[in-house]
């Protein structure tokens, strides 16, 4: 399945869209959409995956994502439990390139909101100083009117353009080639790379054959292993390896599995594989990141 493209709904006599989410978990399947996407999690962690970008994902984490970017945000098990007690909530705005009138950011006085938006196309995770200024400025806009909502979003804005904390969360590699898919203009192209992703994201938990999705695509598996890494500069095993990872990442922050179960839930049939990995893409063993970041 590739990424859903969603349109989103404008209310009349207003610029662009603010909402609040609550919910029992997120369930936004795969997708993308025209508009930027300023989110802020406020309630729930979770693994998001935006791009090429996979990580885990916390309350008071605040993202601006560019246009047409894909994106997910998928809970931890425990909020899709039956009867459970746990919920997820978040605030978000969506806004158009011409929100404020076609050319608006192309005026002088704009030049570094400018850069913010273009820099977005790299999803762009806000630290620091100026996510506290954000997220106090996005929860007063919940009761603002439509008047002073627009300028406070406009002060958000250039904020951020003047904020040094933004860390770029998609590689180079990624923005260049889907800059170089949209102006080659092949959504065939561009379904066959989301139609993995998508697969990858449903089963990496299970045993995943690199010789079943090359069938999947109509491909030879060394054709598509070709393609795969030509896409993501990453070979197939080292992108399910990192989703994973990530996944087993959050549930060591819950303190409710031990290491070889959580190994195992995550789609290693090997322990002694698994801290291997960890190690290699986190830096440390799995005893040690269960330490550093237990939740209280």
């Amino acid at each position: 399945m590739k990424p859903q493209l969603h349109k989103l709904p404008l209310i009349r006599d207003q610029s662009f869209l603010f909402d609040k989410l609550y919910c029992r978990y997120f369930d936004k399947p795969w997708h993308f959409h025209e508009e930027y996407e300023l989110v802020l999690i406020e309630q729930s962690h979770g693994t998001k995956f935006i791009g090429d970008n996979v990580s885990l994902f916390n309350e008071g984490e605040l993202i601006l994502i560019g246009s047409n970017i894909p994106h997910l945000f998928r809970n931890d098990e425990e909020y899709y439990q039956k009867n459970g007690k746990l919920r997820a909530s978040s605030i978000f705005v969506h806004f158009t390139e011409d929100f404020l009138g076609a050319g608006f950011f192309d005026l002088p006085e704009m030049k570094a909101v400018r850069k913010l938006l273009d820099n977005s196309h790299f999803a762009l995770q806000v630290n620091g100083k100026i996510r506290k200024l954000v997220i106090l400025k996005l929860r007063e806009m919940a009761v603002q009117p439509p008047a002073l909502r627009l300028l406070s979003l406009m002060e958000i804005l250039i904020r951020l353009s003047e904020g040094r904390e933004l860390q770029p969360l998609l590689s180079n590699d990624f923005v260049a080639r889907s800059r170089a898919m949209k102006t080659a203009n092949n959504p065939k192209d561009t379904e066959r790379i989301h139609k993995v992703f998508e697969f990858i994201m449903k089963n990496y938990k299970h045993e995943i054959y690199l010789q079943e999705i090359a069938a999947m695509l109509n491909m030879s598996s060394v054709s598509f292993s070709r393609y795969f890494k030509h896409h993501t500069r990453k070979t197939f095993s080292e992108y399910v390896t990192e989703v994973r990872i990530s996944h087993a990442c959050s549930l060591l922050m819950l303190d409710n599995e031990n290491i070889s179960q959580i190994s195992y839930s995550s789609g290693f049939e090997n322990l002694s594989n698994f801290y291997r990995h960890f190690r290699k893409i986190t830096g440390i063993i799995p005893k040690d990141y269960k330490k550093r970041f237990l939740r209280s």
